[in-house]
């Protein structure tokens, strides 16, 4: 039976913090489920289709194999995604300690109403550990230069969003 993982996020726009829980998560799982969150009262800066598009990029820049990746949306609770993804495994990174007070609040919760999924945590590494997509956007916005903290694929369209 293969290890299925699930990976939740908004990814709006997806970060190089992103892309290491990415290669985490697919050295843990033989399928990565990356689940974006869709929610009708928010209004992301990237679509679905171009945040999903962006995924797929950062997963060749990888160089694992996409078909090990599966990029869906999902709009209510996390943890029903997940169960209904299949996967046994929930990816959570963790920057700080605010993260994990948080996250081991949100884990408690998940696992009273989904036993069988473990959420594993996996630290962000130091050079990852002070992005945060928010950041990321309010920067590009203003015309600073994102490139230290976005895969290059997102740089680029970053670059092309707000230059028009």
């Amino acid at each position: 039976m293969a290890r299925i993982a699930f990976y939740p996020g908004s990814f709006d726009p997806p970060t190089n913090g992103h892309r290491d829980m990415l290669e985490a998560g697919l050295a843990l799982a033989d399928r990565l489920v990356v689940a974006i969150g869709v929610h009708p009262g928010k209004t992301p800066l990237f679509s679905f289709d171009e945040r999903v598009a962006l995924i797929r990029e950062i997963v060749g820049e990888i160089g694992e194999d996409a078909g090990r990746v599966e990029v869906i949306a999902f709009d209510g609770l996390t943890v029903d995604a997940a169960r209904d993804a299949g996967a046994s495994l929930m990816i959570r990174g963790l920057r700080d300690g605010t993260d994990l007070d948080y996250e081991m609040q949100l884990t408690g919760m998940n696992g009273a109403m989904a036993p069988a999924i473990r959420t594993v945590f996996l630290p962000a590494t130091p050079a990852t550990r002070h992005i945060t997509a928010t950041l990321v956007r309010q920067i590009a916005k203003m015309g600073g230069d994102v490139a230290p903290f976005v895969p290059p694929c997102v740089a680029r369209k970053l670059t092309q969003k707000f230059s028009s």
